[in-house]
């Protein structure tokens, strides 16, 4: 399973066209996690999955979405109404409940990745208006592999260059 995940694009659609036409056809799906600031009946939302962030105010979006690709469930929210930027125990709570296997998530613009009690919890950054450690990247997204052998999480730049050094792996898990 291989998956693309983004957040955070903050009206810049331009660049989700691009990482959907760059991935059509190698990923088996695409998430955003929130803040794209556009309508909830946007054509693109049809390539991806989507939750709505503390700057869509479209209450169509939905506040978080449990996707299943091949047998691996993902628990997609924005983060914002989770407390994310203080610690990750009410997203666990949520993604344990959502019997997930990954968390996905958004809201800080600051990328980030841990395995926890078999979950891992993935933020990818923001696309448009990065912050913390990795801003100088100029905006991130992240690709995840996942096989019965291992989960990596690899983070590319807006344009599609992977940062090796901020590549990760779990065994066994995810």
């Amino acid at each position: 399973m291989k998956l693309l995940v983004v957040s955070d694009s903050h009206g810049d659609r331009d660049i989700l066209v691009t990482l959907a036409d760059q991935f059509k056809g190698q990923v088996d799906a695409c998430f955003h996690c929130g803040d794209s600031e556009l309508p909830a009946d946007d054509p693109l939302w049809a390539t991806y999955h989507v939750v709505g962030g503390n700057m869509d105010f479209d209450a169509s979006y939905p506040v978080s979405q449990t996707v299943t690709v091949d047998d691996k469930r993902i628990f997609l929210t924005h983060g914002h109404r989770y407390g994310i930027k203080q610690d990750l125990t009410r997203l666990a709570l949520a993604a344990r409940e959502a019997k997930a296997n990954f968390a996905f998530f958004g809201h800080s613009h600051e990328l980030g990745v841990v395995e926890t009690s078999g979950i891992v919890f993935l933020n990818p950054g923001s696309i448009s208006q990065p912050r913390g450690q990795y801003a100088s990247l100029g905006g991130t997204f992240a690709l995840v592999t996942s096989t019965d052998d291992h989960t990596t999480i690899e983070f590319c730049t807006r344009d599609g260059r992977p940062v090796p050094e901020l590549t990760v792996t779990y065994g066994g898990k995810g």
